[in-house]
């Protein structure tokens, strides 16, 4: 049966989980995850918010279920692909995703209780690295060290106070109007050589910090089977 008309006197959706956690992710996006609450949430839902009991255990049910929708939109790596490739793409599409959705960032590693798409894309990073030829360690090493690249980025990147060229043009005039270019001289040469020119963008420096972290994995794979080699 569907819900009593909204509004614009339209029969709603029928209410359910996955409309309920949809709603959740979107409110989030909107407002962040600190305002998420199951009152909230019922009113962005126009129900009561008992209304979401029926659906949703309670707030840290929500909070699961919003993180696996978050996961399931990043690319898992594929089975037969290479593995540099594969984390390669699996790392830009992860940023990609949490900068759609920073507030996952602060959550994604806080949940005790991981749902299928989190499960399939942990089993599927790591079955990427031991197919490729990397010890449990080491693949848990590279799998720490590559979240942790990819969440400080995001992290760093949305709480930039701009979004465009123009916008870091107006930031770093206010900064070079008050720098006393003596006193900093490194500083003002990153702001007007690098960062002030034409077609720079902020994000472009998260690639170049992924290939780098990829060639110094690469070389602790090459280390260790040479070393397996000569035992």
């Amino acid at each position: 049966m569907a819900e009593p008309a909204g509004k614009t006197g339209q029969p709603r959706a029928p209410l359910n989980r996955d409309r309920v956690l949809r709603a959740a992710v979107a409110f989030a996006d909107r407002h962040g995850i600190e305002a998420l609450s199951m009152r909230k949430l019922g009113q962005e839902l126009g129900v009561e918010a008992m209304s979401l009991y029926n659906h949703v255990a309670n707030k840290d049910d929500i909070l699961d279920g919003i993180v696996d929708i978050v996961v399931a939109e990043i690319e898992v790596p594929e089975k037969g692909g290479e593995w540099r490739e594969e984390m390669r793409r699996r790392a830009v599409s992860a940023r990609e995703v949490l900068t759609r959705h920073p507030w996952a960032v602060m959550v994604m590693e806080t949940r005790r209780n991981p749902g299928v798409a989190a499960m399939r894309y942990y089993d599927a990073v790591i079955g990427c690295l031991r197919r490729a030829g990397f010890t449990i360690a080491l693949a848990a090493h590279a799998f720490s060290v590559l979240d942790s690249y990819i969440y400080g980025f995001v992290l760093q990147e949305t709480g930039m106070p701009f979004d465009t060229e123009e916008e870091l043009a107006d930031v770093a005039g206010g900064i070079l109007q008050q720098l006393p270019v003596d006193d900093f001289p490194h500083f003002f040469e990153m702001i007007t050589e690098h960062a002030l020119q034409p077609g720079y963008s902020y994000a472009a420096e998260f690639e170049w910090g992924l290939d780098l972290i990829l060639d110094g994995l690469l070389l602790e794979l090459e280390r260790g089977e040479a070393a397996a080699g000569w035992s």
